[in-house]
């Protein structure tokens, strides 16, 4: 497997040996709360000491850049805490939001030379960076990896593919349920299932991603409020009617 080696915003050299984000001492990735959802959990404990040593940490702060769009690229991003929004700039100026990154998600795996899309920080975020050149060759040297990151971007796929549904002939009301029900599903995986929804993102970015106005987001959380399906709370939303819910991003 050959990634091309390019530049990225977020690059630096690489060092020997790294931090893990989450670390006290040089090698704890057996210790990252992450590790079993990314790419890392398919790894033993000596592999993840190889790989440790590939690494370096990243600490951006809120709206810091992680990479540009058409921007060539020389890094994957392994997100460890935080999350990031990711977008397109279309021809006519307007953005587009292609998706959020939480925890566990790889950035940069792609094959393409030039960066897709951007990608910033929504909140405090920290990384495990690396070489996509020496990554590329740790990855060619483990055979099960790749067919981790085989499932890993058929899930992506998967997600794009939610997305065009969403997108599609749905009312604004059955957008926001949808989107709703698809974060909490995420954010479970990182920790208990709960129906307190974190929302890092603003309106904007939520209208962004499922093609409505930020007016027009703001209205559909209201009217679910309004009707106790929701409850809005600093930075995020409670799901008073998990059922209702449901049933509205399934239509």
């Amino acid at each position: 497997m050959t990634i091309p080696t390019a530049h990225a915003h977020a690059s630096q050299p690489v060092p020997a040996l790294a931090l893990c984000p989450n670390a006290k001492a040089a090698v704890h990735c057996e210790q990252c709360r992450v590790r079993s959802l990314s790419l890392c959990g398919a790894l033993e404990a000596d592999e993840l000491v190889a790989l440790d040593r590939l690494s370096r940490p990243l600490t951006l702060s809120a709206r810091d850049t992680i990479f540009e769009q058409d921007e060539l690229s020389e890094s994957v991003f392994n997100i460890t805490a935080g999350s990031a929004r990711l977008y397109r700039l279309l021809p006519d100026g307007r953005r587009q939001i292609v998706g959020f990154a939480l925890p566990g998600d790889f950035l940069g795996l792609a094959m393409s030379e030039r960066n897709a899309f951007s990608a910033d920080a929504l909140t405090p975020l920290t990384a495990c960076q690396f070489s996509r050149s020496h990554f590329s060759d740790f990855l060619d040297a483990k055979p099960h990896l790749l067919r981790k990151l085989h499932a890993m971007a058929s899930h992506e796929l998967s997600l794009a593919q939610e997305q065009m549904v969403i997108l599609g002939r749905r009312t604004a009301e059955e957008k926001v349920a949808a989107f709703l029900i698809g974060l909490r599903k995420r954010w479970a995986r990182l920790s208990t299932a709960s129906v307190t929804i974190p929302l890092p993102m603003t309106r904007q970015d939520i209208g962004d991603f499922l093609g409505l106005t930020v007016e027009t987001v703001s209205r559909m959380l209201t009217r679910l409020a309004r009707e106790k399906a929701i409850l809005i709370v600093p930075d995020g939303v409670r799901l008073l009617d998990v059922k209702r819910i449901e049933a509205m991003a399934e239509s």
